[in-house]
């Protein structure tokens, strides 16, 4: 048997499956072929459509829509998963992240603050705060993909159509407009320097 807490803050469609071992929390709303499979807990607050949440996953306070959450992965609070989302085994992922069109690789962690669009990540990266997978330019979308281990440091802007390759390491603020190689290390940023002409402008003074 499954587990529903305060059955009367929570809505399931007809055609909503949920498995033995499943706690299903306050507030959830569960509609369309939803299935929540054995041991997975859906924390309060949660909106689940036409999606497939897998054993022992975790789901908090999150949007999860034509979406798969794979095994063991825990998401949210406050993440979107969108249409065409695959989220691998073990994966984490955060606050305040978006995924649309996106399939990430088990045991990969997107912790905070990210929008993944039109993307395939491998098997245990990291993708660090505020990264965007700059997907559409204006009139078409494009498509990213990270390799296996990689690193993508934290503001980083990745520009479609782009790959980094396995085991790639991205410095924080780098924006990314050309393939990576496998095991590369890129930083493409503008060098910090003091100017002493704005200073003076700024005070108030002559130059």
């Amino acid at each position: 048997m499954y587990k529903v807490i305060s059955p009367g803050t929570v809505t399931v469609g007809e055609e909503v499956v949920i498995e033995d071992g499943a706690v299903i929390h306050p507030g959830n709303v569960l509609s369309g072929r939803t299935v929540v499979r054995r041991g997975a807990v859906l924390y309060p607050n949660n909106i689940v459509e036409d999606s497939d949440i897998g054993e022992n996953a975790e789901i908090t306070a999150s949007a999860v829509r034509g979406a798969a959450v794979g095994a063991g992965a825990k998401v949210g609070p406050f993440a979107n998963l969108r249409a065409g989302t695959k989220v691998g085994e073990n994966c984490r992922i955060g606050d305040f992240v978006e995924l649309k069109n996106a399939e990430v690789g088990a045991n990969t962690k997107i912790c905070h603050l990210a929008y993944v669009g039109d993307a395939r990540i491998g098997r245990g990266a990291n993708v660090g705060c505020g990264v965007i997978f700059c997907n559409f330019d204006g009139k078409d979308k494009h498509f990213t993909e990270v390799g296996d281990g990689a690193f993508i440091g934290s503001n980083v802007n990745l520009v479609a159509p782009v790959r980094v390759g396995a085991r790639a390491f991205i410095a924080a603020g780098t924006t990314v407009t050309r393939d990576v190689p496998e095991g590369a290390c890129v930083i493409g940023r503008v060098r910090q320097q003091e100017s002493e002409a704005i200073r003076k402008k700024r005070e108030g003074q002559d130059g």
